[in-house]
């Protein structure tokens, strides 16, 4: 008996051994999945919680957990709002991550941890006043529509979709109709994710408006002006199909996810990968392109100060979205294909004014054609615009012409964006539906079904 008790101790000695030297290789290399995660807990948590006021508990059951990934479950986050800080990490302190929040630009990932130098990328600018009396889009008032069928597309959560946050409903430049999920509101910022590279593409159009960028312009950046990336064109970038490498894929840690939590400097990140196509030739959807494009756009008007308060001052304001916050990287990169936060009513506004093509107010805000520009086919994609824009719905991207075949005019275009982020724009209809929500790709919800419903109830 007693060399049992010793073998079953020394066994146990073993595991625990075993236990210890698992944790603590955990703590001091952890493998890049576990700070991928952190790193997204983090940043989702901290964006949530300082643009949108929203429960950090809450923003990390639901908004975190949403892609379904086990090792999201276990992640655990502490956040100290007087530094604006928000960690987190397996267990709380396994393959720790930092995200912080600066004024006028959200947050940031830090995964260098040199929170010090995301802090002294911020700007400092005066809330603008919003009207609450007038009608929108001059204020945030709403006269919605008594037509009783729009109320009971509107009430069904079939047709608004599983997780749905807001649905905006703009006919002939005004609101018509709208609907909020449990705990949102019109005054709630909610993240476009991909939407945000078509706003990113509108910056770049008021820059090409200035003369200070221009689609055809080649050797974007100094090293590719050595190899054959010297061909590739702004035009070929914002078509998504400059020929580069880069790997979209969210369920691993591919360059989308590497360079959205574990680069401190995105752009450098994208900019420094290789061919592996022909230019042009190749549509390959990417959020490295995006990135390349802000830094491409921010290094045109070239004081950094200036650049940082461009969105705001070009865009933004002159389209009364003051909710908007377009968030920078860790190097003061505007992050334009994934991190912009704005209220529903201001996602419309955006949506209205790509649908007058780029005009707000009597004031060509774009080049004039520009917006048209943007939604032609891309020469290397039939259902891909040239600017940043989606000719076909979510679901239809390997079916051109399902929407038109589903009686959506030829006219439609998208925004759309990871979760279920949608803006459907009809020009030939005045009608605007913008849809926000927590929806993952696997539900396979398709707003253009309800897009459809309610261009036939408001004709």
């Amino acid at each position: 008996m007693r060399t049992v008790a010793k073998i079953v101790k020394w066994l146990l000695g073993l595991v625990v051994l075993a236990i210890a030297a698992l944790f603590a290789w955990l703590y001091i290399a952890p493998p890049e999945m576990i700070r991928v995660g952190s790193g997204y807990s983090a940043k989702i948590v901290c964006s949530n919680v300082f643009i949108a006021g929203r429960d950090p508990n809450e923003v990390l059951a639901v908004d975190v957990q949403a892609p379904g990934h086990p090792l999201l479950r276990l992640m655990r986050i502490s956040v100290d709002k007087n530094r604006g800080t928000v960690s987190a990490g397996l267990l709380g302190f396994l393959g720790k991550s930092l995200a912080v929040a600066r004024d006028g630009l959200g947050c940031a990932s830090v995964p260098d941890g040199d929170v010090g130098k995301a802090r002294r990328t911020a700007i400092y600018a005066e809330p603008s006043a919003v009207s609450q009396d007038a009608l929108w889009p001059e204020g945030e008032r709403v006269e919605a529509s008594q037509d009783p069928v729009i109320a009971k597309l509107l009430d069904d959560a079939a047709l608004t979709g599983t997780g749905m946050r807001a649905v905006v409903v703009v006919k002939n430049g005004r609101v018509v109709a709208e609907r909020y999920g449990a705990g949102f509101s019109a005054k709630t910022p909610l993240l476009g994710w991909s939407m945000t590279k078509t706003v990113n593409a509108a910056i770049i159009g008021t820059l090409v408006k200035d003369a200070k960028m221009a689609v055809d312009n080649k050797g974007l950046f100094a090293p590719w002006k050595a190899d054959g990336r010297a061909a590739i064109t702004l035009a070929d970038m914002m078509a998504m199909s400059s020929g580069l490498e880069f790997n979209e894929d969210y369920g691993d840690v591919a360059d989308v996810t590497r360079m959205l939590y574990l680069e401190p400097d995105m752009a450098g990140f994208a900019e420094a990968k290789p061919l592996t196509g022909e230019v042009g030739k190749a549509f390959s959807y990417s959020s490295g392109t995006a990135v390349m494009l802000s830094r491409l756009w921010q290094d045109a008007i070239g004081d950094k100060a200036k650049a940082l308060t461009w969105p705001r001052t070009a865009l933004f304001e002159p389209l009364g979205m003051h909710s908007a916050v377009l968030e920078t990287d860790e190097q003061g990169t505007f992050v334009g294909s994934s991190y912009l936060y704005a209220t529903a009513h201001d996602w419309a506004r955006f949506g209205q004014f790509l649908l007058q093509g780029g005009v707000w107010n009597g004031n060509q805000v774009l080049p004039a054609g520009f917006v048209d520009w943007m939604r032609e086919p891309a020469p290397a994609s039939k259902v891909y615009g040239k600017g940043q824009l989606w000719i076909e719905a979510p679901g239809d991207e390997k079916n051109p012409g399902a929407g038109v075949a589903a009686g959506l005019p030829k006219d439609t275009t998208w925004m759309e964006g990871h979760d279920g982020q949608t803006v459907t724009i009809i020009p030939s209809e005045q009608l605007v539906v913008v849809r926000l929500g927590l929806t993952p790709a696997k539900l396979g919800y398709r707003p253009q079904t309800m897009a459809g419903a309610l261009m036939t109830a408001l004709k």
